[in-house]
């Protein structure tokens, strides 16, 4: 069974185009290293809640967008092994290395986390 990897961000409007290419470059990244597909989606329709919602869990503010993203591994090992791989190179892999490729939003309000399927429909 897959495993995914769930991130929600908050990106400055600003930096909409550097976020895309950070992203294309990482996302080749986690291809190579075994990932089935990635995807990084723009803020479109993302209401306001009344408890909670998108923005709140990111403190996200007017002029930054919420990104919603995720990654297919093929199972959790590859993942796990995906992960590692990304601990340890992330300064000696200039795709990967803050000071080259400095991500262009703030880290420390990204919300991630690793999620085993449970239901999974296709068309």
């Amino acid at each position: 069974m897959s495993y995914i990897d769930g991130f929600i961000l908050a990106v400055p409007k600003a930096n909409k185009d550097k976020f895309i290419q950070h992203a294309k470059t990482a996302g080749a990244v986690f291809m190579e290293w075994g990932a089935v597909r990635v995807f990084e989606c723009w803020e479109d329709d993302v209401p306001d809640g009344k408890i909670t919602d998108f923005r709140r869990a990111v403190q996200a503010t007017g002029d930054e967008a919420v990104v919603f993203s995720w990654i297919e591994w093929p199972d959790k090992a590859t993942r796990d092994a995906g992960m590692e791989k990304m601990k340890t190179t992330m300064k000696s892999d200039p795709r990967l290395d803050p000071q080259t490729n400095p991500m262009p939003f703030d880290r420390i309000r990204v919300v991630f986390g690793g999620f085993a399927p449970v239901v999974a429909l296709e068309a």
